[in-house]
């Protein structure tokens, strides 16, 4: 295929696949969009560690990290190969940018296995995780993805999977329609003008130069899978906003990619 964008999604909550939503159907129509990669490598909020970890389960288990959802739900399985290759190769590529990398037998959070079900049900593509390092920031996050670049000249989409707006203590009543309040949408009004504008630096610079960045990002760890995809994407990618929903008030469901 041709060389594949690089993408950020918002995965919500554990229950999207089966809760009808703007973002559901979105993302149910987003895999013929994309065309089909030669690989997946996903970066999920769901998986820190204390340095970059690559997946190479041969066969990934479905994670189902949660609890208190409806029984269905773990019912559900993305039985997506793995591939012990495009693992080893995406860590000798982060060691020659000189980040130490290891590999691990890892299986698919429900932010890796929660989208993809979705946007490629057939689960026939490999998918290789990689973790974050929440604790070294957006700038460490878009180094990892630039070391990783090279993999989207054989055909791999790097999709990095979290939320553009994270408060789980702000989400309100209403169901998943619910209008999200100001701070919520000048937040996601910023991000998508700094994205579509290249404004890289005010993007590191998230937590000081966003309007209401702390209260929607209380933590970090769901904004930085953006920079590994925005890291990926190369210098002189063109990013977009690609959707743009709410749900249950203060979640926002935006999704980018750069080409």
């Amino acid at each position: 295929m041709p060389r594949p964008p690089t993408v950020f999604v918002s995965h919500g909550a554990p229950t999207l696949p089966l809760t009808p939503s703007p973002a559901r159907d979105f993302l149910a129509g987003y895999g013929a969009r994309l065309g089909r990669p030669t690989g997946i490598l996903v970066v999920s909020a769901h998986w820190e560690t204390a340095v970059p970890t690559l997946g190479d389960a041969a066969a990934p288990e479905t994670i189902h990290d949660f609890y208190g959802f409806p029984r269905p739900l773990y019912e559900m399985r993305y039985p997506a190969p793995g591939s012990p290759a495009l693992a080893r190769k995406a860590a000798a590529l982060l060691e020659a940018a000189g980040m130490p990398a290891q590999l691990a037998a890892r299986g698919l959070d429900h932010g890796a296995w929660v989208p993809l079900m979705l946007i490629y049900p057939e689960a026939d593509i490999p998918v290789v995780p990689l973790s974050l390092q929440t604790h070294l920031g957006p700038a460490h996050q878009l180094a990892v993805g630039e070391a990783l670049a090279p993999l989207r000249e054989e055909g791999v989409l790097v999709l990095g999977s979290g939320s553009a707006t994270h408060n789980l203590g702000a989400l309100g009543g209403g169901g998943t329609d619910a209008a999200p309040p100001d701070w919520v949408s000048g937040f996601t009004r910023w991000l998508a003008a700094a994205i579509e504008g290249g404004a890289r630096d005010d993007l590191l610079e998230y937590r000081r130069r966003a309007p209401g960045a702390l209260r929607n990002h209380p933590s970090d760890e769901h904004f930085l899978p953006l920079f590994t995809a925005l890291g990926a994407a190369g210098a002189g990618a063109k990013g977009r906003r690609v959707h743009a929903s709410t749900t249950y008030r203060a979640l926002a469901m935006d999704a980018y990619e750069w080409r």
